[in-house]
């Protein structure tokens, strides 16, 4: 596999999901334990064969199949941008914020920065999987006893 999809899974992107594999070119992720519903995550490709500008995030049921499909594209998200401004590409040319799979000389997405992509991604996984309880923040504090007229709560 010339893209290396593990490495730019775990190396350009690092999701905090709870639980991931990646099969071929796509990553299958738990984001919350126990949830029936998996999202898998491909890069898009462009209408040239092995050519990709972004990547594409399904949420996908067991019995339902897909239920939603979103598209982040390398160019709105900065992943080539400083590759890009070394090589002199500017949008509209060839080659601007995408990778190919042309050459097995290393990874074809060297030199991304995942960042923008990473927000984009836990954004749009928060939308379709609650958070779990233990990282959800209190609505309110709770309650303490408080002692009126220096009478201790336990001996009211």
């Amino acid at each position: 596999m010339a893209l290396h999809a593990q490495q730019f899974f775990d190396d350009v992107l690092e999701l905090p999901f709870h639980q991931y594999a990646v099969i071929g070119n796509a990553l299958y992720a738990a984001p919350q334990p126990n949830a029936p519903i998996r999202l898998r995550i491909d890069f898009a490709p462009t209408i040239r064969r092995d050519e990709y500008d972004g990547l594409r995030l399904r949420v996908i049921h067991p019995d339902h199949g897909v239920l939603d499909t979103a598209i982040l594209r390398f160019a709105d998200h900065g992943t080539f941008e400083r590759r890009d401004a070394a090589r002199d590409l500017s949008a509209g040319r060839d080659g601007y914020a995408v990778i190919r799979d042309w050459h097995s000389s290393g990874p074809a997405w060297h030199g991304a920065d995942g960042t923008g992509l990473r927000t984009a991604i836990e954004q749009y996984a928060h939308l379709w999987f609650s958070p779990q309880a233990a990282a959800q923040p209190a609505l309110r504090p709770a309650a303490r006893p408080t002692s009126i007229a220096g009478v201790s709560p336990r001996t009211r």
